[in-house]
């Protein structure tokens, strides 16, 4: 890992390097939160072949943008293995690889939870503090195209490593509804609608907005993690269908997502 981050982290493919380092550290440590940085790289990539093939009005734009909303990952990451204070949204997010039970799918919706709903916000602010927010707006539709699609693809791809889980999808529609609820329409019309507050207050209340924020984002957790009798007991099925170690998952994804 890099000593320091904000220093060396500059490109978007000084991004991929990194995650590809998480990866292999979380692979190394049979740490489940190395579920959702398989998935963030690739959207990474995927950002990067965008910005190289002219999809958004701005590449340069955008390449900063990625930088600045994957740093708050990065950042949120390493402060956690160091026990530094993180965002709650993160803390639970990363709370959660700490229980067994949880699926490899309730892991990765965590991690979007908390870097979708608040982080992608806080980073579309910065890239565009000082010019008109709505300027962002059209290429900030477009990386949430590619980090929607991402979902299904995700939840496409599970049911490929894992064939059981197709059937309880389409026997109970309950894990749909889930994604349904906690849907990235949802989430990116959040995190637009909170860039654009926040660009529109004084400096001095940014901090407080963003806190703000981030209880109402930490408190979504539930959706991912639901105390109703059904949801529970179909994803302990899933996670009985997950075969493999943690590091043995970790490279399925890499394989398949």
């Amino acid at each position: 890992m890099r000593a320091n981050k904000y220093q060396d982290i500059v490109t978007i493919d000084d991004v991929v390097n990194e995650l590809n380092d998480i990866i292999q550290e979380c692979i190394s440590n049979s740490d489940p939160r190395g579920y959702f940085a398989v998935l963030y790289k690739k959207v990474t990539v995927k950002v990067k072949e965008g910005i190289e093939n002219n999809y958004f009005d701005d590449g340069a734009r955008m390449e900063k943008l990625d930088v600045i909303f994957a740093l708050r990952y990065i950042d949120a990451y390493n402060n956690a293995n160091k026990n530094l204070v993180v965002s709650r949204s993160w803390n639970e997010s990363f709370s959660m690889a700490k229980k067994d039970e949880i699926t490899v799918l309730q892991h990765i919706l965590s991690g979007i939870n908390a870097h979708i709903n608040l982080d992608l916000g806080i980073a579309a602010y910065e890239v565009n503090k000082g010019v008109n927010i709505h300027e962002l707006k059209n290429d900030f539709d477009r990386i949430n195209q590619i980090l929607s699609s991402m979902v299904h693809e995700v939840q496409y791809n599970l049911t490929t490593i894992w064939p059981p889980l197709k059937f309880l999808l389409q026997k109970t529609g309950k894990i749909d509804d889930l994604l349904v609820d906690f849907s990235m329409k949802l989430a990116r019309d959040g995190a637009w609608e909170f860039s654009v507050i926040l660009a529109e207050n004084e400096e001095t209340e940014i901090q407080n907005l963003i806190t703000e924020r981030d209880k109402k984002v930490s408190s979504k957790i539930h959706l991912i993690s639901p105390s109703g009798f059904t949801l529970k007991f179909i994803f302990s099925l899933i996670s009985i269908f997950e075969k493999g170690s943690v590091a043995d998952k970790i490279n399925l994804l890499k394989k398949e997502l």
